[in-house]
């Protein structure tokens, strides 16, 4: 008996997909619409159910300190029950790889967005998209929910740090990491159909969260973006066409609202707007529960589900990020079918796109992960780059009292020198949110150099570097210090647990850098997600600011820059405001009068000569 059409990989891509629904019933179309998590990823879900995609939660994973291997025998694992099915359609893996594959102990932590933002820089924004593939792609996953091209427009909400950058024409540029993930299209490649390059090298991206999730009133996380078609569209919006026009294969539906419609119902911006006028031909995939929070109370039973599901499929949605309660969901869906709750036409409509996806994905194909990859995984050449990433994204506010008088770059032949600030020993702190667990932790959460490590290894023997956290009053007073580095921050957060209605440093943070700064010439450095308050006081107290973001796990590129090696070039992303009361404030503002504006970056050598 002839091997049916789709599984002929030289057939094209639409024959198999139009083929392959024939084939499948009512059920198993219901099956690849769900997502679920790797913890209900169970032989049953994968084999007889056939789910159509596994995912796993920021912090979920094999087991603790779980290698690249391990994480490569669990999604194989996986497959091979999924190919066990009546039709034998593989899965596709999803993960969040927001900056690195953030999950694995020991892969490469890249800056956060706003970080890039920072940078300018496409083509090194489209290296690191190069990058990461590679090491999601090690751990046999196929698909990151990469990048976030939020336009972030005030910095209260807890995701700011998953923005590039306020300004829209910012973000787009930087959409370049769609085609660092999955490889660079073709000229000739049709508008809006999905791409991927290699399945071995490249990854789907996922561009999120669609739209507006990042102009909520007053920045509340999943709030309500309230604002004209015409803002929508011109700032929030705009990234979009760039990634559809870079073939990527997957959108991800915003939690938030738009005048009050939740984005995960609304047929005008998912079918019309994303599919119809942007001619977007991939699929539309909810956010963790994003379709349960469509009626209150957030669990919806009975009735109230099946109003969910119907609600947010009939609005567009294609893939459904269950995570957990699979049978239900399936049960449930099939229903709301056969009542006519959903027409066929939708269902089929989007198994169709799932099924495109997964055919030009090769993972028919290639369904294991390949080997061979493992060690690139942390790799040095990799590092190296996070290392070049992060010099290029700390912005340079302030060099000494005097402009005639720069402080920086810092002496390397000093005698004695104070580390201090809860930041400076801290990879956990340094990386931020979504990293090893969803919200972050502090310590040695992963592989990596820390701040005062980096500045120890630039030290030579003739220079003696004193850490302590919090140093006290006698010591600052006492310690005869040529200079003292104190690094202060955020707590590492994500998603609403970020949201924040005060900015100012944690720690009482200001508190200790007027305590050493009044007593040691000081340079300050900023960890964090957004700008925090820098009262006045202590900007004149300081010889030098330094806003390094959360520049993930290679501190050496703080250090590159600190002691002279080469020059700072990062110019701010965000409008570094003078105090909450002013927010929102953004660049274009009638009133626009902030500390330092968005674009604004110094330089230690004033030559034209750049020596990065």
């Amino acid at each position: 008996m002839a091997a049916p059409l789709y599984r002929d990989a030289s057939a094209p891509v639409e024959a198999r997909v139009r083929d392959l629904l024939g084939r499948m019933t009512l059920r198993e179309k219901a099956a690849q619409m769900a997502q679920i998590e790797r913890a209900v990823a169970s032989p049953r879900a994968l084999a007889e159910l056939g789910a159509g995609s596994v995912l796993n939660a920021g912090g979920s994973a094999p087991r603790e300190q779980a290698s690249p291997a391990d994480w490569a025998a669990m999604v194989d694992g996986m497959q091979r029950h999924a190919l066990a099915s009546r039709l034998g359609v593989p899965i596709l893996y999803g993960t969040d790889a927001v900056h690195g594959h953030n999950n694995v102990y020991g892969a490469t932590v890249f800056p956060h967005n706003v970080g890039l933002g920072a940078t300018r820089d496409a083509e090194l924004a489209r290296r690191i998209g190069e990058a990461t593939a590679l090491e999601v792609r090690a751990t046999g996953i196929h698909w990151t929910f990469a990048p976030c091209v939020a336009v972030c427009r005030d910095p209260r909400w807890g995701r700011c740090y998953e923005s590039y950058s306020e300004d829209p024409e910012i973000v787009r540029s930087l959409t370049t990491t769609v085609s660092g993930l999955q490889g660079q299209p073709p000229a000739d490649h049709p508008h809006g159909y999905p791409f991927l390059a290699s399945v071995r090298e490249n990854v789907l991206a996922c561009a999120k969260h669609f739209v507006g999730d990042g102009g909520t009133d007053k920045g509340v996380n999943e709030g309500n973006a309230i604002c004209s078609y015409e803002d929508l569209e011109g700032i929030h919006m705009t990234p979009y066409p760039d990634c559809i026009a870079q073939g990527v294969a997957t959108v991800m539906a915003s939690y938030s609202k738009w005048n009050g419609e939740p984005l995960h119902s609304s047929r005008y911006l998912l079918t019309d707007v994303l599919k119809g006028k942007l001619g977007f031909k991939g699929f539309v995939i909810s956010d963790w529960e994003g379709i349960d929070r469509l009626c209150e109370p957030r669990e919806p039973r009975g009735s109230d589900y099946r109003y969910c599901i119907a609600q947010s499929v009939n609005a567009g949605m294609d893939m459904i990020m269950i995570p957990h309660r699979f049978e239900k969901f399936l049960e449930d869906i099939v229903f709301l079918v056969e009542t006519g709750e959903i027409p066929m036409s939708r269902i089929d409509d989007a198994v169709e796109r799932i099924l495109r996806v997964k055919f030009i994905s090769g993972v028919f194909e290639h369904p294991f992960s390949d080997h061979s990859l493992l060690d690139i995984v942390g790799c040095k050449e990799h590092r190296l780059l996070a290392r070049e990433a992060v010099r290029k994204s700390l912005v340079l506010l302030k060099n000494g009292k005097d402009q005639k008088a720069p402080f920086l770059p810092l002496a390397k032949t000093a005698k004695r020198i104070l580390v201090a600030g809860t930041h400076a020993d801290d990879i956990g702190y340094q990386c931020g949110g979504w990293t090893i667990a969803w919200h972050g932790d502090s310590g040695k959460i992963t592989l990596g150099t820390s701040i005062l490590e980096a500045i120890q290894e630039s030290l030579g023997v003739q220079t003696e570097v004193v850490y302590e956290k919090c140093p006290t009053e006698a010591m600052i007073e006492n310690g005869d210090f040529s200079y003292a580095v104190v690094v202060v921050g955020e707590v590492p957060y994500a998603e609403w647990t970020g949201d924040r209605t005060d900015l100012s440093i944690p720690f009482n943070g200001s508190e200790l850098i007027s305590r050493v700064a009044s007593k040691i010439p000081t340079l300050l450095v900023v960890i964090s997600g957004r700008p925090l308050v820098i009262e006045s006081q202590v900007l004149e107290k300081i010889e030098a600011l330094v806003a390094a973001w959360l520049p993930g796990s290679e501190g050496m590129g703080i250090t590159d820059c600190l002691f002279g090696d080469h020059d700072f070039v990062g110019t701010l992303p965000v409008t570094w405001y003078r105090s909450v009361d002013q927010l929102p404030i953004n660049a274009g503002d009638a009133n626009y009068d902030p500390l330092f504006p968005v674009g604004y970056g110094l330089k230690m050598f004033q030559s034209d000569d750049d020596s990065t």
